[in-house]
């Protein structure tokens, strides 16, 4: 389990999900008054889907990531990612990389395609 931090306030959980300006962990709806979302999680996640947020760090590893807006730091990406917008920036991507506009760095490689339609890539192959 790991912990969550949403706008200075701590959760513990496996899944997020931020969808239809709700915030879900595990089930709970955790969601701040606040309109600007920042999320820093401590640990690895199972499931992480996001349609709008400002930035989301992980210093863990994400089983599964999607997201419509928003930047994505992380260490490992296991099963791919995909965003709307938002700069994706890890250490491993196992799996496909697609973003609409926004910027692609990985520090070492990446074992799927890489595809954004307006921004950067750089990553080791």
């Amino acid at each position: 389990m790991s912990q969550i931090t949403i706008n200075g306030s701590t959760y513990y959980g496996n899944n997020i999900v931020i969808k239809n300006n709700k915030i879900i962990v595990d089930g709970a709806n955790v969601t701040p008054d606040s309109k600007e979302i920042n999320i820093t999680v401590n640990g690895d996640v199972n499931n992480l889907e996001v349609d709008s947020c400002n930035k989301i760090s992980i210093t863990g590893n994400v089983n599964k990531f999607s997201g419509g807006s928003g930047d994505v730091e992380c260490h490992d990406i296991i099963n791919g990612v995909t965003t709307g917008s938002g700069d994706i920036k890890c250490n491993n991507i196992n799996g496909d990389v697609r973003t609409g506009s926004g910027d692609v760095e990985c520090d070492s490689t990446i074992t799927g395609s890489v595809k954004t339609s307006s921004g950067d890539i750089k990553y080791r192959k």
